[in-house]
């Protein structure tokens, strides 16, 4: 049996705890007021038994002065659920070195990756002072995640393991257990995801809407007067962990939600029952409070050149280094270069499942999809719109990942029209139309309709070059922005021909990483969303994949889930990767770019160099936000 490392707190505090030199807590000066009202608890009575003591000196940082407020920026309303991902309170999560750790839970015990037991800590609380315990977790297994109605498909699919689904069971308060026959390395891994699962509820809030648990009639008239046609609809509606759109819903983040509705400036204050706590004893987070403006995406970068944002990464690009630079004088912040961590800055992909038949022969084609790759000038694009700093290439991993192949890069990623035009004449496209442009099997003109999400010049302006060298090889490329949700319910459900996002989330991938993304499990890998459909619902909606390539991944993505040494975790990514890269299943452009990030200058402990990351990572999250602080506990 082994334990995850840092089982108590964090860096080798558990020994000055266990010596009895655990810090006194100290309550933040902005609830003292409270505490003394007696509207509050002393943070004495509102910390865990076991807090998570951070060592900030250990990590080359510095202790804070808590206080103010700090201003950042989103696109859209619904992207306050951002502070779910920076805020990365997990059950476990990851450290600066990408090592997991438990975060709000005490520890884990980990059985050969069948058995996994979560060590919750006494006296952790919610942010409305009810008690975090086992019963939260069984409130979401028993009555949320295999109650019919509020989870037609069941339980999520990450936690099946060779097709089943495991034991859950609760001894005590502070303990859960999860049990499968066989392995389910990924477990703790989703756990610590910038989107996490939530295993668990706030079951003492949710259940006076769960009809087990309340009074028919008095339920029935709460559905009524929500508007929603009944309980389950009303359930599923106010339980928005994620969203955090509910502001009356008990939370573990750093910060709890104090708007509600739709706003166009949402404040989330500092939870008062946080856990962590840094080695003076002073409760985390340092910052009060967190006030996110929702403003049009074209503006981001204005208003951050105007000093108006004291931490700004989301809705910046690479373009918009050079005014961000200019305004640093009068702005009164500094703008930092982190380096990206998804494995293509810009990726096009041709959908396998598209509802055309006559155009999903013709992507399913691999000749096809080497040859558009093959008709991308990305040198062109690289010196057009990053100067030469990012790097041109196919769709694959970082060089900081173990398992970075230059060949990989380089697979079907030089400029070549005169193969790409080969290569499409051999697939059988070799008629043209008085315009030049080839033309399909059925008489139609090739044209290639790329859909976007519209939020990204840079996506835009590269698309328009390579519509040029598209030309060449007698290929029309229509570009087509979409607003992000109507683009991603277009390409699950088939009706989408080709899309543009970024390449895979996490491009530094180690043998402890699940390969599952690079397999078709997942709806959101925009090349075959039915495939990934049918297996997150078991079979119940898409498509079984019926392409010897992907039936591959299917098979090495089982492997690496029994495998049980890391060299031969790493040798089924190799051979994925190796897949990928022969296949082109996604055209990569170029990766590397660097990531702007506005910091005041008042602002401290942001890492001057780090990566810029979904998963893993959760953008700031995995920098810990927690621990940022402004000069004497002001914004400005």
């Amino acid at each position: 049996m082994s334990k995850l490392l840092s089982l108590f707190t964090a860096l080798l505090v558990t020994a000055a705890t266990a010596l009895g030199a655990a810090p006194v807590l100290q309550d933040p000066p902005v609830l003292a007021d409270a505490v003394a009202r007696g509207d509050l608890p002393p943070v004495a009575e509102r910390a865990p038994q076991q807090p998570l003591f951070v060592d900030l000196e250990a990590r080359g940082r510095s202790y804070g002065t808590p206080g103010g407020t700090l201003s950042t920026f989103v696109a859209r309303d619904k992207d306050i659920r951002m502070m779910v991902v920076y805020g990365y309170a997990r059950l476990v999560c990851y450290d600066q070195n990408y090592d997991l750790v438990p975060d709000l839970l005490a520890s884990v015990d980990n059985d050969d990756n069948r058995v996994f037991t979560l060590h919750l800590r006494p006296g952790h609380r919610w942010s409305d002072g009810a008690p975090f315990t086992s019963e939260d977790f069984r409130y979401w297994w028993e009555d949320v995640a295999n109650n019919e109605m509020l989870s037609p498909s069941g339980p999520p699919d990450f936690l099946r393991a060779g097709g089943r689904y495991p034991t859950v069971s609760f001894p005590d308060a502070q303990t859960v257990v999860f049990a499968w026959e066989a392995p389910n390395p990924n477990f703790l891994q989703t756990l610590a995801q910038a989107r996490p699962p939530f295993i668990y509820r706030p079951a003492h809030f949710m259940k006076q809407f769960h009809a087990s648990y309340t009074d028919p009639e008095q339920l029935a008239a709460v559905v009524d007067d929500a508007r929603v046609r009944n309980w389950a609809a009303l359930h599923n509606k106010l339980d928005n962990m994620y969203d955090f759109d509910n502001p009356d819903l008990p939370t573990l983040q750093p910060w709890v939600n104090a708007s509600d509705g739709k706003k166009i400036r949402h404040n989330f204050q500092r939870n008062p029952y946080f856990h962590r706590f840094d080695m003076q004893g002073m409760q985390l987070p340092y910052i009060d409070t967190v006030e996110m403006e929702v403003v049009s995406g074209g503006l981001v970068a204005a208003k951050a050149n105007a000093g108006q944002a004291d931490l700004q990464a989301r809705g910046l690009d690479f373009r918009d280094i050079p005014i961000l630079r200019k305004g640093e004088a009068n702005g009164g912040y500094r703008t930092l270069l982190w380096a990206n961590g998804t494995a293509s800055q810009i990726a096009i992909y041709p959908n396998l499942n598209y509802e055309d038949p006559v155009w999903r022969a013709l992507l399913r084609d691999v000749r096809v999809r080497r040859a558009l790759s093959l008709g991308i000038d990305r040198e062109t694009i690289n010196r057009a719109l990053y100067f030469k700093l990012a790097k041109p290439g196919a769709m694959a991993v970082l060089p900081k990942s173990a398992f970075f192949d230059e060949a990989n890069r380089a697979a079907w990623a030089a400029f070549d029209p005169d193969q790409a035009n080969a290569l499409l004449d051999a697939a059988g496209l070799d008629s043209r139309g008085s315009d030049g442009i080839r033309l399909l099997p059925d008489g139609r003109p090739m044209e290639l309709v790329v859909e976007t999400a519209g939020e990204r010049q840079e996506v835009e302006n590269a698309l328009q070059i390579v519509t040029d060298t598209w030309r060449d090889i007698g290929v029309k490329l229509v570009m087509r922005p979409l607003d992000r949700d109507i683009l991603r319910n277009r390409i699950f459900a088939g009706t989408t021909m080709a899309a543009v996002w970024y390449g895979w989330d996490n491009g530094i991938p180690q043998p402890y990483t699940s390969p599952d993304y690079l397999a078709p499990r997942h709806q959101e890998f925009f090349a075959w969303p039915k495939w990934g459909q049918h297996y997150q619902t078991g079979g119940k909606a898409g498509e079984p994949p019926d392409m010897e390539p992907a039936q591959r991944l299917m098979e090495l993505s089982a492997q690496w889930e029994s495998a049980t040494t890391d060299d031969e975790r790493s040798a089924i990514w190799r051979e994925m990767l190796k897949i990928h890269a022969d296949n082109v299943f996604g055209i990569g452009i170029l990766a590397e770019a660097p990531q702007p990030v506005v910091v005041s200058n008042r602002l401290r402990n942001v890492p001057e160099q780090a990566i810029w990351a979904w998963d893993p990572g959760a953008h700031f999250g995995i920098h810990r936000m927690d621990e940022f602080w402004f000069e004497d506990g002001r914004s400005n």
